[in-house]
């Protein structure tokens, strides 16, 4: 019997240590256009988020954000993130897959709505029992 091998991971053809290794700027030449750009723009504020977080992450603690517009890069596969949805930090833990997205992706903001029966003199049959 032939052993099955586990299939390495990948991004655009390079392993994640390679792609540790690269700097925010170096790994956006991998990104598709409109992340391209949004790291390009903002690279200042996605090596300020990695470095604060690993400050908070030698402390043991929570590394909380509301910037939901922040691509994951690399250096941050394997946190947890507490993304706000606009109600609560949702926990998140990023993995090689989301390389590429952003944060708010992993957060959704809307619940799915959840119907039930129709309360006490919603309908005409039960307005008469509420007047008890």
């Amino acid at each position: 019997m032939e052993e099955i091998q586990k299939k390495q991971f990948t991004y655009r053809g390079k392993t994640i240590d390679e792609l540790k290794k690269l700097d925010v700027r170096e790994f956006a030449k991998f990104l598709r256009a409109k992340e391209r750009r949004a790291v390009l723009r903002n690279f200042q504020d996605i090596e300020d988020f990695i470095r604060r977080a690993k400050i908070k992450l030698k402390k043991n603690k929570a590394i909380r954000t509301h910037q939901r517009d922040l691509i994951i890069v690399p250096e941050m596969v394997g946190m947890k993130i507490y993304v706000y949805n606009g109600n609560k930090f949702v926990p998140t833990e990023i993995k090689k897959e989301m390389l590429g997205h952003k944060f708010g992706e992993f957060a959704p903001t809307r619940t799915r709505v959840k119907h039930s029966k129709a309360g006490v003199g919603a309908t005409k049959g039960t307005k008469h029992k509420a007047k008890k």
